[in-house]
């Protein structure tokens, strides 16, 4: 039998995790789709607040629960602490429910908050299912506008939003540890492209293509990869002459802002953009790693760098 699938997505409040699960387990077909907040609930009931106060907390304000809050010098700190302490709680009942729907060979999405790279061990499951783990992330702006629209829309929010700061703090940390413990962010600039990013990790179709490039044409590339097709690449070899092995570098950009942030410091620092030159110019192409959302859409990404002159024939 296959391995079933198990796609855990994992933000602060606010960020539309319920909405993108719900349109992936649609994309998939997948039935099983529960909130950790249902699990936390069951947990509550299990464990009474004088053992774990934070636990009967929410997540943005558990902290005030924390006995050795004092030792904390910065406000970021301290929320983070008492964000992990809630939920440190929740997880081994959802590493629970992950076993079961291994054991019954059930594809399952779970969404919540409590979903923190680093506590959740999904390493015990990794020879018996296909885990996909999936961080959302927001800009600030956009991530107070959701509040606002879920308070005045359904009447939801409104206590979140008071909490606002903490729960941008949360946002940070769970960015800050998912990159520590190499898990997927993806952000949430709209729904579509979203899940076309997962759908590209999930389905994974990737691809070894030589590309023939300047510096100055850095930009145009990362068009056509990551805006235009919503691909990304994972890594970058360049073959140097005189050298047995390549030099590799491990990138992984799937956000075009990402790249943005890198084009940038080239433009700013004229010694890095000079030294890269260099690099290129030893090496007369670059072995990219692409990976796209499907087939189709990885022969898209080729036939538009092959229309702008930037695939490599030998």
């Amino acid at each position: 039998m296959r391995k079933p699938y198990v796609i855990l997505i994992g933000s602060a409040s606010g960020i539309g995790k319920s909405t993108v699960a719900a349109e992936l387990a649609k994309d998939l077909n997948i039935k099983h789709l529960l909130e950790s907040d249902f699990i936390r609930a069951v947990v509550r009931g299990i464990i009474g607040s004088d053992y774990a106060p934070a636990l009967h907390e929410s997540s943005y304000n558990a902290y005030k629960t924390l006995r050795d809050a004092d030792k904390y010098e910065d406000y970021d700190e301290l929320i983070a602490a008492g964000f992990e302490e809630h939920a440190t709680f929740v997880i081994p009942a959802l590493e629970k429910v992950i076993s079961r729907a291994i054991s019954d060979y059930d594809d399952i999405i779970l969404e919540g908050v409590h979903l923190v790279p680093g506590l959740i061990n999904i390493n015990q499951f990794k020879d018996k299912a296909n885990i996909y783990f999936f961080i959302l992330s927001s800009d600030e702006e956009s991530h107070k506008d959701r509040f606002v629209k879920r308070a005045v829309q359904i009447h939801r929010g409104g206590k979140q939003l008071d909490f606002f700061t903490e729960n941008r703090i949360i946002h940070d940390y769970l960015i800050k540890t998912a990159k520590e413990h190499n898990i997927d962010v993806i952000g949430t600039e709209n729904i579509e492209t979203t899940l076309k990013k997962m759908l590209s990790h999930i389905n994974r179709t990737c691809e070894k293509i030589l590309v023939k490039n300047t510096v100055d044409e850095i930009q145009k590339l990362v068009d056509i990869i990551i805006k235009n097709n919503n691909g990304s690449i994972e890594k970058i070899s360049y073959k140097i002459e005189g050298f047995k092995n390549p030099l590799v570098r491990k990138v992984n950009l799937s956000e075009y802002d990402e790249t943005q942030r890198f084009i940038k410091s080239l433009e700013e620092s004229p010694r890095k953009k000079e030294e890269l030159e260099k690099l290129y110019r030893l090496s007369k192409f670059r072995e990219m790693r692409v990976c796209a959302a499907n087939k189709q859409a990885l022969e898209d990404i080729k036939s538009e760098l092959n229309k702008n002159n930037f695939i490599y024939k030998e």
